[in-house]
């Protein structure tokens, strides 16, 4: 039997998953949380095989702490289970060391099936994700610098495109405020824009935000 826990803000989203996996023959889900800062008491005092984990769950500042998770507790295989932009954000979770990405418009069945792949030590992506990244390497450098973003890029460019400021965004990020205006620099000469508000456009305009 396949342990599960669940993380995730909802708690609609924990009754239908608890519902529809309460008779599955291979996956129990063996907890739930509503915030990251439970995450690791679970994991220390539980076996978890598979964390379903959103990427805004209450607690979750940024993808390195997820990096955390996966170097403190590397038997626990983490599956990202989020609204966010597939296109932007599944590249970045794999290239972070997370088995799985699954969106939330998928059918819960697919959520399972991708639970057993990832027990079996598979690593899960949409095939759309896929043949998006078979293609990047046949764009030219400036339709594929968008999807060049680190994780830490994307992450500045979110708290941006939410209203936050320079400084509120260092603080989430335990980053200096220096490092935060780098960032911002970055992502304008990415994306080709020369202020905030076309910085901001640009981000929706491409699903990046």
């Amino acid at each position: 039997m396949i342990k599960v826990c669940l993380a995730d803000n909802y708690p609609v989203v924990h009754f239908g998953v608890k519902s529809y996996f309460k008779d599955h023959s291979d996956i129990s889900i063996a907890a739930n949380v509503g915030s990251f800062l439970m995450i690791r008491d679970i994991l220390q005092t539980k076996d978890i095989d598979v964390l379903i984990l959103d990427l805004e769950l209450e607690g979750l500042s940024s993808i390195f702490e997820v990096k955390s998770l996966l170097k403190d507790f590397p038997k626990t295989k983490i599956i990202i289970f989020s609204s966010l932009s597939e296109q932007i954000y599944a590249p970045n979770a794999i290239k972070a060391g997370v088995a799985g990405y699954v969106h939330k418009k998928e059918k819960l069945e697919t959520l399972g099936q991708s639970i057993i792949k990832v027990h079996q030590g598979k690593v899960v992506m949409n095939e759309t994700i896929k043949k998006n990244l078979a293609l990047i390497a046949k764009q030219s450098k400036s339709e594929r610098l968008y999807r060049k973003l680190s994780n830490r890029e994307v992450e500045v460019l979110r708290y941006l495109s939410g209203g936050k400021k320079n400084h509120e965004i260092a603080e989430i990020l335990g980053l200096n405020e220096k490092t935060i205006s780098t960032y911002k620099l970055r992502l304008l000469t990415k994306l080709n824009v020369t202020n905030l508000v076309d910085l901001v456009n640009k981000a929706k305009s491409l699903e990046i935000v």
